[in-house]
């Protein structure tokens, strides 16, 4: 559903998205994260919607072996509490499948220092947003506000993709036992649990497989969404090719249940191993294709348009753009290999872009022709070029007011066709910026 102009400078004027398809498409998708327990076998429960991830309790004869810790201590205590309806054994251990805050930021819900409770989590990987407490990078957790749309009303932040929009909590600093680079057996709470390096999202990724009930965990390795193998806050590559992997990994073992970082959990042979297939095959396929169109020296912006998926892929209900998008996996994959540079001999020291702007300015007949021109391209539904044109002449006059306005407009176009709830987040948070 296309939005005329006048509607979406309502939108901007009253703070209220546009209900297109697309929005009614996320706003659906969002009930998925209502808070619930959901009983996964005998002896596993999952916390769903307590925080953007899901985190797990596992009951063992004599205590509680819990599968990540949960966003936040506040919605991880709330979450404690209703599992507790299911037992009053104490928690013996708490298992990370990675270290990203929204999978240990609760953990202060299930251990307390002197408790006794055991932490277990690979050590060595790439698991921050990009190691900023070494590198003193700032722009990731900017760009992850953006992207996260926590400056947003309520209004306009509708989904998080694969869970509610909530703030992480900064990671428990406590002393974690190192699980290390090989599979091993956890003995714990009268249950026996084998863990084994798994790295996609991350290096330091592992699943953890209960056998007795055939559960599988997969982390952040597996939700029902397009994997985002890449990022738009900004993150060091993450190994495309390991991440398929990864899944095929997971489906070797013939899980029963399958258990995902995000969304809920999948019951049943057939059903899990078409979920993990599918995923392993949609990842194999856009890291190859992606190569392939490498080997024919096509650019970046060429290879998006050369890699598409298999209608079967494309259709799946696993692999929807509700988190990371295939355009972008395909720009991470060159990039991953071959850096910035896209081969063009004329990108190597193109002109400072003051100058290239000028020009443009100029060949359009000055500056008033090329702002129509961009107003009639957002009028006739061409938000993208609008946006484009607006950025030609931001470089030129970065205040100009109603320049600002213009690619704000523009913005709020691009989003409210978004199905993409990143892309829209970051949509509206750059737009929210260009109006202050």
């Amino acid at each position: 559903m296309k939005l005329p102009l006048l509607v979406l400078l309502a939108w901007s004027a009253f703070g209220q998205a546009p209900e297109t398809e697309a929005t009614r498409r996320l706003r659906e998708l969002n009930k998925n994260f209502d808070r619930r327990i959901v009983r996964v076998s005998e002896s596993v429960y999952s916390a769903i919607g307590y925080g953007q991830s899901v985190f797990s309790m596992i009951v063992g004869s004599n205590g509680l072996v819990m599968i990540d810790a949960g966003q936040n201590p506040e919605m991880s205590s709330e979450a404690l509490a209703e599992f507790r309806k299911y037992s009053s054994l104490p928690v013996k251990a708490i298992i990370y499948t990675h270290g990203h805050a929204d999978h240990t930021g609760g953990t202060q819900a299930f251990a307390k220092p002197g408790d006794g409770v055991e932490l277990w989590i690979r050590r060595g990987g790439i698991s921050s947003l990009g190691g900023s407490e070494v590198t003193g990078l700032k722009q990731d957790h900017v760009r992850s506000r953006f992207q996260f749309g926590y400056d947003l009303p309520a209004s306009d932040r509708i989904t998080g993709g694969v869970g509610p929009v909530t703030i992480s909590s900064t990671v428990y600093a406590v002393a974690k036992q190192d699980l290390g680079p090989a599979r091993r057996t956890l003995n714990i709470a009268g249950l026996t649990l084998e863990v084994a390096p798994n790295p996609g999202e991350t290096d330091d990724h592992i699943y953890i497989w209960f056998p007795r009930e055939k559960v599988v965990f997969s982390g952040d390795n597996f939700y029902a969404a397009w994997p985002n193998l890449y990022a738009i806050r900004g993150t060091p590559y993450r190994d495309v090719r390991q991440w398929g992997e990864s899944n095929d990994r997971m489906l070797q073992l013939g899980p029963m249940y399958l258990v995902p970082g995000h969304t809920a959990p999948i019951s049943g042979k057939e059903a899990v191993t078409r979920a993990l297939t599918d995923y392993r095959d949609a990842i194999r396929f856009v890291f190859s294709k992606t190569i392939e169109g490498i080997n024919l020296g096509l650019t970046p912006d060429q290879l998006v348009e050369y890699v598409k998926l298999p209608a079967h892929l494309a259709q799946s209900p696993h692999l929807q753009p509700y988190y990371g998008h295939p355009a972008w996996a395909v720009r991470a994959v060159f990039s991953g290999y071959l850096g910035w540079f896209d081969g063009n001999p004329t990108n190597l020291f193109p002109l400072p872009p003051t100058e290239r702007s000028g020009k443009w300015i100029q060949l359009a007949g000055g500056r008033r022709k090329l702002f129509n021109e961009a107003r009639r391209a957002l009028s006739s539904k061409q938000p993208q070029w609008a946006a484009e044109l607006c950025d030609v002449l931001l470089v030129a006059e970065p205040k100009s007011a109603e320049v600002r306005l213009l690619k704000a407009r523009a913005l709020e176009a691009l989003a409210a066709d978004q199905l993409n709830p990143m892309a829209r987040n970051y949509y509206l948070s750059i737009s929210k910026e260009l109006q202050r």
